[in-house]
């Protein structure tokens, strides 16, 4: 095989890892553990395949000496490292832990090989200048094989509490700081002036003392953490800031001299900026985290940065130069080649980095969402530019009889950089209109205001309002009739907040930390104001806006309104279109109640979604409800005594949300804590007692989240449980009906007065497709009250329960010990569950209620349809 042939096949596995990369971002969305997988796919795939390539390229030009096994060698590791990510990367999207085990230990024993024979290498080379360059690749393979192992353990669910989340740390500081960045510090200490065609004598990287710099900074950031000592931890990145910091200053000299004028030089540039930015971060959060849980969590924020600003450009900018090179063809084919790459190249940086910038601003969820979909597929345009490159080059190459040579590649003439610049900033105001477009209240846009006729002071009256643990403070404003209010709004809550006033001003979202001045306008009455975000309001969180010297105001005058939770704009609940007697459509199904058999894993791995959809909970009126994986109830899990659920969640909604699972034992204060739009996490849990369990949303107000439809079940399986010939899981739950189409009307939750009592979130739908069964089937029948406040009392007409199992107990086991006893309801308090089991004597129609009978009539009831 020749060296051109061998550099392509090689070249092609990076830009596969790439690929399989951007398909898993494009459908995170349907795809278990999706932000794990997207952060590995480019990782461990797409990166680390691309250091393994060029690491050992580099050393064969810096040492001058063949290494043991040539191309054989690096084509083995090659494919083991391959291998390994693939085990590792299904093993956990499987939940299959020996999968696994085997792929860490490939990887991890990989990397160490890769080392050793690195080692071996430089032992046999003459002494050079930038020989000790390759020391870093060593100690990098080192480090991988230490972040693999870290790793692995992680995926053992059975470690957890502070330990877990130290590990989590020294995964990121050893994969991220020692694996990645040692091979890029090593390699673009003479790839950074290559491409910007400055000459260089020496580097600071291959200077005595660098690199035991960078070493002592990881050690003494793994002992700090493995000690339990934050400031020792702190130290240690103090440690490699400051030798990076050494590092990019000589970089940073050498684009002042040369300045980059390619694709590959602003990506690299840009890369390393964010690079030592991520650095920083990464020692600040390490400090000053109130805990170890809270630096894990904040520090999972800064992964994706690391893995955009840093990883993907200095990957595509080194590509973007290489691949030309590798590929020759002599000097002209080499700048066409190179050309084609830096086809749009300061309009991809660009939007790239600044489209980052943005994301990381306090702006809307949607804005988020459109921001980085630019700037994904911005970074995926590389994926279409180098296969043209690759025909280019081999055209080129076998063309026998050329005619003008290829143009040489020379910086962009400042038209073209102020063209590409526009259509970048322009690029980049259409996703942000975008999104706000979609959301214009979150941005702060409403109608309504000042009132024309209102006679103005002249003046300004402006006022600092901070909003914390729920509330305004201060709550009252008193301004002068006529005078202008201007609101400083200031959240420092943990979660986010808005202020909504009577007069239509909204302030949209302020995120956690940050703050947003408000023009309210003109005051010429008093006006009430909230925050619309639901529950908020009836957790306290209002404002007043008294008017200092106003005339008083007739209750149908004054522009302070009670928006509270009533429908948005006034308009009547959805109540008011109920008809319970009503069929439903023709094309309406039920959802499905059949519980099937527990798999035979011990492990269950999958996703928990946040998603705003809007549902019909009783024919003709609907509600958008805060779903768990689009339905509400959300997924039933199904497990054994013994079983492990790795969960990851995710809060695609538009406000915070979190998830409290109650079939397992473990510290709160990580995996359910409230988590923002866009954001997710990771629960782990061992399912060591039976019964059914409720899962729900635990962000306050909790209720009102509840009854929006964020609930579900678990069902651990009795150790014994005896076989039967149908199952059926039924949640209880009740609707407080806002607006159609609108949330839950808050003040109705709290009034505990539901319009709604469902089973299976949709009110009276096993009446019109009822369960079915045959006359003599034993039927277990599985009930959960998820609540939020009504309890159940669960009866099926005509049938006799002859077996009762609640809250983890045998009330009634076969008709107990008479052999004759039976029951005839499973009384259920909220968050009860539990099941009844019981045999249909002959065909008929069972219907099955609360009996509750008024929660009965409002939609808690179905029929068991038996044939003979």
């Amino acid at each position: 095989m020749n060296r051109r042939l061998w550099h392509l096949i090689t070249g092609l596995l990076t830009p596969a890892w790439l690929l399989l990369t951007l398909i898993a971002v494009l459908i995170h969305r349907f795809i278990p553990v999706a932000p794990w997988l997207m952060v590995h796919l480019l990782f461990l795939g797409a990166v680390s395949t691309a250091i393994l390539v060029w690491s050992q390229h580099f050393a064969d030009t810096l040492l001058r000496h063949p290494a043991p096994g040539g191309r054989a060698s690096l084509g083995a590791r090659l494919g083991a490292h391959t291998l390994g990510a693939v085990l590792v990367i299904t093993g956990i999207v499987g939940g299959w832990w020996p999968v696994v085990l085997a792929g860490g230990i490939l990887v991890g024993t990989n990397a160490l090989a890769h080392a050793l024979l690195l080692f071996r290498q430089s032992r046999g080379a003459l002494p050079g200048r930038f020989a000790p360059l390759v020391r870093y690749y060593i100690a990098a393979g080192i480090a991988l094989a230490i972040g693999v192992t870290l790793g692995v353990l992680m995926a053992r669910t059975d470690i957890d509490g502070e330990s877990a989340e130290r590990m989590y740390i020294a995964h990121i500081g050893f994969n991220l700081l020692g694996w990645v960045g040692l091979t890029v510090i090593s390699t673009v200490a003479l790839l950074w002036p290559t491409v910007l065609h400055a000459r260089v004598q020496t580097t600071r990287a291959s200077a005595r003392g660098t690199l035991p710099l960078f070493l002592a900074g990881l050690a003494v950031l793994g002992i700090g953490l493995l000690i339990d000592q934050r400031l020792v931890a702190a130290a240690g990145v103090l440690l490699y800031l400051v030798s990076l910091g050494l590092v990019l200053v000589e970089a940073l000299r050498l684009a002042r001299q040369s300045p980059a004028v390619t694709f590959a030089g602003w990506s690299i540039g840009a890369a390393l900026t964010w690079f030592f930015a991520c650095v920083l971060g990464f020692g600040l959060i390490v400090t000053f985290a109130p805990s170890w849980v809270a630096a894990t969590d904040r520090l999972g924020q800064l992964v994706p940065v690391f893995a955009v600003g840093f990883a993907a450009q200095i990957l595509l900018g080194a590509l973007s130069y290489l691949v030309p090179v590798v590929l020759g063809g002599g000097p002209s084919v080499s700048k066409a080649t190179a050309a084609l790459l830096d086809r749009g190249a300061l309009f991809r940086v660009i939007v790239v980095n600044v489209g980052l910038v943005l994301y990381l601003m306090p702006v809307p969820s949607l804005v988020k969402v459109t921001v980085s979909l630019l700037v994904v597929g911005t970074l995926a345009s590389f994926l279409v530019l180098m296969p043209r490159a690759l025909r280019q080059n081999r055209r080129l190459r076998q063309a026998t009889d050329a005619t003008a040579p290829p143009a040489p590649q020379i910086a962009a003439a400042p038209s073209r950089r102020t063209g590409a610049t526009i259509t970048a900033v322009g690029a980049l105001l259409l996703a942000v209109s975008l999104g706000i477009a979609m959301d214009p209240a979150a941005a702060g846009i409403a109608s309504g205001g000042a009132s024309a006729d209102r006679v103005s002071t002249g003046h300004t009256t402006t006022v600092e309002v901070v909003m914390k643990n729920t509330r305004f403070s201060p709550d009252t404003i008193e301004v002068p009739v006529g005078d202008t209010l201007v609101i400083n709004l200031t959240n420092d809550d943990e979660m986010v907040h808005n202020l909504v006033l009577a007069t239509g001003v909204v302030s949209g979202s302020v995120a956690p930390g940050t703050s947003r001045q408000v023009d309210a306008g003109i005051v010429g009455a008093d006006v009430e104001g909230w925050c619309s975000i639901a529950g908020h309001k009836v957790l306290g969180m209002v404002l007043t806006v008294v008017a200092v010297g106003a005339e008083p105001q007739s209750g149908d005058d004054s522009p302070a309104m009670d928006h509270g939770s009533a429908p948005a704009g006034g308009a009547s609940s959805a109540a008011d279109d109920l008809d319970l007697m009503r069929e439903p459509d023709a094309d309406f199904v039920a959802r499905d109640p059949a519980l099937g058999a527990a798999e035979a894993e011990t492990v269950h791995t999958l996703t928990m979604r946040v998603e705003d959809v809007e549902t019909e909970v009783s024919p003709g009126v609907t509600q958008t409800l805060w779903t768990f994986n689009g339905t509400a109830p959300g997924p039933t899990l199904h497990g054994k005594v013994g079983d492990v659920f790795d969960i990851t969640f995710v809060n695609d909604g538009s406000i915070e949300h979190s998830i409290d699972f109650h079939a397992g034992a473990l510290a709160p204060d990580r995996p359910m804590r409230s988590i923002n739009p866009g954001e997710s996490l990771t629960y782990r849990f061992t399912a060591t007692r039976s019964g059914i369990w409720l899962y729900h949303c635990g962000t306050m107000p909790m209720s009102v989240h509840m009854a929006n439809g964020m609930f579900g079940a678990v069902i651990i399986d009795p150790p014994g449980l005896s076989a039967v010939d149908r199952e059926y899981v039924l949640v209880q739950s009740e609707l407080y009906l806002g607006a159609q189409g609108g949330e839950a009307d808050a003040d109705k939750v709290a009034a505990q007065f539901p319009d709604l009592v469902v089973f299976n979130g949709i009110a009276n739908q096993y009446g019109a497709r009822p369960l079915t069964a045959k006359a003599g089937e034993k039927v277990r029948i599985w009930v959960l009250d998820a609540g939020p406040n009504v309890g159940s009392s669960f009866h099926v007409v005509g049938g006799q329960f002859d077996t009762v199992f609640k809250e983890g107990d045998y009330l009634l086991r076969d008709g107990g010990s008479t052999g004759t006893g039976g029951s005839q309801v499973l009384d259920l308090a909220v968050a009860q569950g539990g099941f009844v089991e019981l045999t249909f004597p002959e065909a008929g129609s069972y219907p099955f209620v609360s009996h509750i009978m008024s929660d009965a009539e409002k939609g808690a009831r179905g029929v068991v349809l038996v044939s003979p």
